[in-house]
């Protein structure tokens, strides 16, 4: 399990969302993160969902 950072901006740069959860592969954390996104009515909003690592799984400006 690899853990991964999920991050939602408003337009102005405010941080309206920083959770950090694990998932077994890139796919899950896509997965993960996008039901998140949707859940909180926020995938229209500037968002990124990068690995520990800092590399980008999932990002929309």
């Amino acid at each position: 399990m690899a853990m991964y950072t999920l991050t939602v901006f408003e337009k102005d740069g405010e941080k309206l969302l920083d959770e950090t959860f694990e998932a077994a592969s890139e796919r899950d954390a896509k997965e993960i993160g996008m039901n998140k996104l949707t859940e909180l009515n926020y995938h229209e909003k500037t968002h990124r969902c990068v690995q520990a690592n800092g590399k980008l799984v999932l990002f929309h400006r």
